[in-house]
């Protein structure tokens, strides 16, 4: 009896500590990419706060994706499940937002941001943990500077401002010899693409009258508007997003200031016709892609991503579509897909046919890609031209 006494504590402690061990590991294998019958990928996004249409339709696009490749037997397979996280706009929340998903939900890989300063918020971390990070529309080239587990699908600023000052310069829709720019100071977006620009159209033999500056989610623009409009351009540059942009082109048609807007990406949003209305009409945006696009690919996807969620897609549900589709081809091209095997294969990506155009990434990891110049009609984008790299 005193034999079994003794011992009995010590068995019971040592199964516990076995037990402890186990779930510890099946926690593990559960949370993470080696779950036995999923692969986790991550996506964090604004879906809430002052540019939430950007995260709502990218995570929309990326959902359509992931619901295409389950239904097609999933990736080697296993099922994809998506984790999304809501950064609510903010960079510290990105920062928080990433790291849970790479050290807590255990994603092997990570989709976003569509703001370049939430994405340089995100990429330090999935680079130190070695996590391939895939920006679906983040266009400052420092993105991607950050290290080689970090991509992205759409093109980048020096190509969007040269696209944008080509088209003021020599469309016939503006043939601008004078141009002023209107640029949010703490957005590295808005500056990386207000420099590209004014960089190119004076190279053009143009001329910028006026630099002024906001902070996003300034309410009054109207001294800035005033000096613009003093200073006679024919063409507006603001590289904003479509929550001030909008406001900018109320107060702008109010003080008089009735020649073109002109900007890049950050516009698309179906919000931006309902904020200006018939004020942003006549004013022109650089895009990644166009939903009056003929090619049965784009219509295809179009009619998908209407029939689900009862609208019509703009650019970032296009590239967050693409974007997931371009990280599941590269997992199916290898049988490992660790972060290391994946960054290599994203590495690879050549004349994927995407709802966004035919893409490459270089070897900076950008992707090497065609434009788009929309025209605001009726509070809504219509198409006006392409615009192809080396062009």
């Amino acid at each position: 009896m005193t034999h079994f006494r003794f011992q009995g504590p010590r068995r019971i402690i040592a199964v516990m500590v076995a037990a402890a061990m186990s779930l510890a590991m099946t926690g593990c294998q559960e949370s993470g990419s080696t779950a036995s019958d999923e692969i986790l990928i991550g996506h964090f996004a604004s879906l809430t706060g002052s540019e939430a249409t950007f995260g709502q339709s990218t995570d929309n696009g990326i959902k359509l994706a992931v619901d295409e490749i389950n239904e097609a037997g999933g990736i080697h397979g296993k099922k994809v499940r998506l984790v999304t996280l809501d950064d609510k706009g903010d960079a510290r929340e990105a920062g928080t937002a990433v790291t849970r998903l790479v050290t807590k939900d255990g994603v092997v890989a990570v989709l976003g941001e569509v703001a370049s300063k939430l994405s340089l918020a995100g990429a330090p971390i999935c680079q130190e943990n070695g996590v391939p990070m895939i920006s679906p529309s983040s266009t400052n080239p420092k993105v991607t500077k950050v290290g080689d587990m970090i991509f992205r699908v759409c093109f980048i600023d020096p190509f969007q401002g040269a696209v944008c000052a080509r088209f003021a310069r020599e469309s016939d829709r503006i043939k601008a010899t004078k141009a002023a720019i209107l640029t949010d100071q703490a957005s590295p977006y808005s500056v990386g693409l207000q420099e590209e620009f004014e960089k190119a159209f004076t190279a053009m033999g143009g001329t910028i009258v006026s630099k002024q500056t906001y902070n996003a989610g300034d309410q009054d623009f109207s001294a800035q508007l005033t000096a613009i409009r003093g200073a006679d351009p024919e063409v507006v540059f603001v590289p904003g997003y479509y929550t001030d942009v909008g406001n900018i082109a109320i107060q702008a048609r109010t003080l008089g200031l009735t020649k073109p807007l002109l900007g890049g990406d950050g516009w698309d949003s179906v919000k931006l016709g309902e904020i200006a209305g018939a004020n942003i009409n006549g004013c022109f945006y650089s895009n990644h892609y166009s939903h009056e696009d003929p090619n049965p690919k784009v219509q295809d996807f179009i009619r998908k991503y209407a029939e689900r969620h009862k609208q019509t897609p703009d650019g970032l549900a296009a590239l967050g579509y693409d974007a997931a589709r371009i990280l599941f081809e590269a997992m199916q091209r290898t049988p490992n897909v660790d972060g290391k095997s994946l960054a290599a294969e994203l590495s690879k990506t050549s004349g994927f046919e995407g709802v966004t155009g035919k893409i490459s990434i270089d070897a900076e990891r950008n992707a090497v890609k065609s434009a788009v110049i929309l025209e605001m009609k009726d509070g809504n984008p219509t198409y006006v031209s392409t615009i192809q790299p080396g062009e």
